[in-house]
């Protein structure tokens, strides 16, 4: 019952993809998600070029599954160097994080890669589509991480309408009935971050899962004090104090240079410094509101796709009572 044509494009069996979440999306998540029947992304943006082929390497040990890479490509000078391992390891699937990656699209779909561009705004799908990607994502202002200000429900329908190519949806989307709410704006899949990073796979500090399941609707901002680019993030002290005059902060990439001096970015409990959690840059959407505990990747996938399910049955029903007949009966116009 949930099926779109994305799977057939993409190799799997469910329409739901994992987020590309730098430093948390590592092997572990990437396979768990892609054997439960979704795409799992490895979320390669604080790997360096031979990190990557090691993690390509790792998630083969764990599925035979379908997956992809994603990376942030807002300069081509920071894709340049990881095109030769995802060619030589046979990457099928290259997810673009800030920007098109125009200079490299003939290069990949020489190589048989198949390109997911993550668009904020319309203008960014078209242009996107423009360029030679493949597929595109509506990723509305709830999500976490780098972000723009358009919201889903607005964006999704807008998106669909203006390009030719399948469109996915991402932001804020944490339970079932918001995949299958996604479905029926026009969307061909969904692309689900902050639950995830609440599983036991995911490379994330302790401190930083518990942070969301602690967090409600209001907890997270759109700040660049991080990275120097608008980014959904926890509510933290840090962020409220560069929030006060933020013409301090720098543009991408010195501002991310600044937070790694301050010692603020270790939301993966593997870097420099310890994760606090009044300082640290955690990527947060506002779906962290209907997080309340910790589980197995799979247990979360099964979870979405039974909640998906129950939410079309109900819908069914609705109409059945009285409201199918009455469309039905009415005359034609």
């Amino acid at each position: 019952m949930l099926r779109t044509p994305i799977c057939d494009y993409f190799g799997i069996e469910y329409p739901i993809l994992l987020a590309g979440m730098g430093g948390v999306a590592m092997h572990k998540l990437t396979a768990a998600v892609s054997n439960a029947g979704g795409l799992g992304v490895l979320g390669a943006a604080s790997l360096m070029p031979e990190e990557l082929r090691a993690e390509i390497r790792k998630i083969r040990e764990l599925t035979d599954k379908p997956f992809a890479v994603d990376l942030l490509v807002p300069l081509p000078e920071m894709l340049r160097p990881y095109l030769p391992i995802m060619f030589e390891e046979k990457v099928k699937i290259f997810v673009a994080g800030l920007a098109v990656p125009a200079e490299a699209v003939q290069t990949m779909h020489d190589h048989g890669m198949k390109i997911v561009v993550m668009c904020g705004k319309v203008h960014h799908g078209e242009k996107s589509q423009a360029a030679g990607a493949d597929v595109v994502v509506a990723q509305g202002t709830e999500a976490g991480g780098h972000t723009g200000e358009v919201g889903l429900m607005s964006l999704l329908p807008q998106m669909v309408r203006a390009v030719k190519i399948p469109v996915l949806a991402a932001g804020g989307i944490a339970h079932g009935s918001q995949v299958a709410s996604a479905l029926m704006l026009g969307a061909q899949g969904v692309v689900v971050g902050t639950r995830f990073v609440a599983t036991n796979e995911a490379q994330a500090a302790r401190v930083y899962q518990e942070r969301i399941l602690a967090a409600g609707d209001d907890s997270t901002l759109r700040t660049r004090c991080y990275t120097g680019k608008p980014c959904r993030v926890l509510r933290t002290s840090y962020a409220l104090e560069w929030e006060r005059d933020p013409s301090k902060i720098k543009p991408f990439p010195q501002q991310g240079m600044i937070s790694r001096d301050n010692k603020v970015m270790n939301y993966s409990g593997r870097g420099e410094g310890p994760c606090d959690p009044d300082r640290t840059f955690m990527p947060t959407g506002q779906s962290a509101g209907l997080i309340k505990e910790i589980k197995p990747a799979a247990e979360v996938f099964s979870d979405l796709v039974r909640e998906a399910i129950e939410t079309f049955k109900s819908a069914q029903r609705f109409l059945a009572d009285d409201t199918r007949e009455k469309f039905s009966a009415a005359p034609a116009r």
